[in-house]
């Protein structure tokens, strides 16, 4: 097979695996869109919309989801993980398509979440197993763009929708889970990691995941988990609950879906012109703190000024410019870089799952702090962004251009 064979290979691989971001994503948003309106339909309380957000795609059931599926995933196989969690995505779905009363609502997040979390680092480990070296950034980054997609065609599509009320929300579920229908048959084609497949034909390259608790690996979860763990506390109020609190606020009605999907639009640009284009070639502990930085100012801007219509619009734009290059793309960088093959997507999976069931366990609390006092909540979002930017500047790796097996012959010499 010619380089150039390979290479289209690869980003179709690529593509193919990170169109679970597009739809792990695009469930979040949707969910979003739709809260309001279930809040009317079914009288919902701010402690039942707290549930659904917490135990959503967004929070604990993809966390668990990426635990079990992690370890699944170093046991059996990446490709046994990807195929066919989509089905089970799809089955999920069909509960949200079809909810008539709020506990369908929460059984559709609970089997949906569990999925796209299973998918996570199934996904992510392959992309970077089958990347160049010199281009595992530009092709995680890829993943990205499709997770920052997902909420753009979603809330687009929600824009015109509107006028449908429930219904239009119910078809924005349907084109999901008819694309993980798709998706599926689409995957079926695509090989196993070839770095998997090599581990388990070598008995010497095996790892025993308990390791991962032992001082070598310990490090790196914890940094992980603290990194993007503190980010992800604001991300999912972002992703989850913006729609709903311009709707609170009195916003215009456009601005519901019109803001969010703008600040996704713009974080594609900047994966696109920034991160994929340079994180593989400079220092990212330099490229990691600019983002830093710019995500706290610019929630600082909401916790200052209040939400009002122009202080959204320019918390949006920094945020979006900030988001592309910042502690979720890192995230998924990093996370496949600090542990070897053999549990690697162990280690993805439970460090997502940490995150995800904190982001749920605060999720809980949203609702009911917007509604009291917003301010209060935009500060507390301001310092979960100051510490994370604190931690991720200190210990951010720079591994751009190294194998993943020079990674790990580094780390067994440390």
């Amino acid at each position: 097979m010619s380089d150039l064979s390979v290479q289209k290979d690869n980003w179709r691989n690529t593509i193919l695996a990170g169109l679970a971001n597009y739809i792990d994503a695009g469930s979040i948003v949707a969910g979003s869109v739709a809260l309001a309106l279930w809040k009317e339909i079914y009288g919902l309380t701010d402690t039942f919309i707290g549930l659904i957000g917490a135990f959503s795609a967004n929070a604990i059931s993809a966390g668990i989801g990426a635990f079990i599926g992690g370890r699944l995933c170093d046991r059996f196989g990446r490709k046994t993980i990807y195929q066919y969690d989509m089905l089970f995505y799809a089955f999920g779905m069909l509960f949200l398509v079809f909810a008539m009363a709020p506990w369908m609502i929460i059984v559709g997040f609970l089997l949906v979440g569990l999925a796209v979390g299973a998918d996570i680092p199934a996904s992510w480990s392959l992309i970077a197993e089958e990347a160049p070296d010199n281009r595992r950034g530009a092709h995680s980054g890829v993943a990205q763009v499709l997770w920052y997609l997902g909420p753009v065609v979603v809330l687009s599509a929600a824009y015109f929708l509107e006028p449908f009320g429930i219904t239009g929300v119910r078809w924005l579920f349907a084109h999901l889970a008819i694309l993980a229908l798709l998706l599926t048959l689409l995957r079926a084609r695509m090989k196993e990691s070839r770095r998997w497949k090599d581990v388990q034909e070598h008995e010497e390259n095996k790892v025993n995941w308990l390791e991962l608790f032992s001082p070598k690996y310990l490090g790196s979860m914890v940094f992980l988990i603290a990194m993007y763990g503190l980010w992800n506390l604001w991300a999912g109020y972002n992703g989850f609950f913006t729609p709903y609190l311009i709707e609170q606020n009195n916003l215009p009605k456009w601005a519901a879906t019109v803001l969010p999907a703008s600040y996704f639009g713009v974080g594609i640009l900047s994966i696109l012109t920034i991160f994929m284009t340079l994180s593989d070639k400079v220092d990212q502990r330099t490229l990691f703190g600019i983002s830093a930085i710019m995500h706290v100012g610019g929630m600082a801007l909401l916790a200052i000024f209040g939400f009002k219509l122009e202080i959204v619009i320019a918390h949006i734009v920094i945020m979006g410019i900030a988001g592309g290059f910042g502690a979720q793309s890192f995230f998924q960088l990093w996370s496949a870089e600090m542990f070897p093959t053999a549990v690697r997507s162990t280690a993805q999976g439970v460090t997502f799952a940490v995150v995800r069931i904190g982001l749920g366990i605060w999720s809980l609390a949203v609702p009911a702090l917007a509604s009291a006092d917003f301010s209060t909540l935009a500060w507390i979002l301001t310092g979960f962004l100051v510490a994370s930017g604190i931690v991720g500047y200190i210990w951010a790796p720079s591994n751009q251009g190294k194998s993943l097996e020079q990674l790990e012959a580094e780390r067994q010499g440390a």
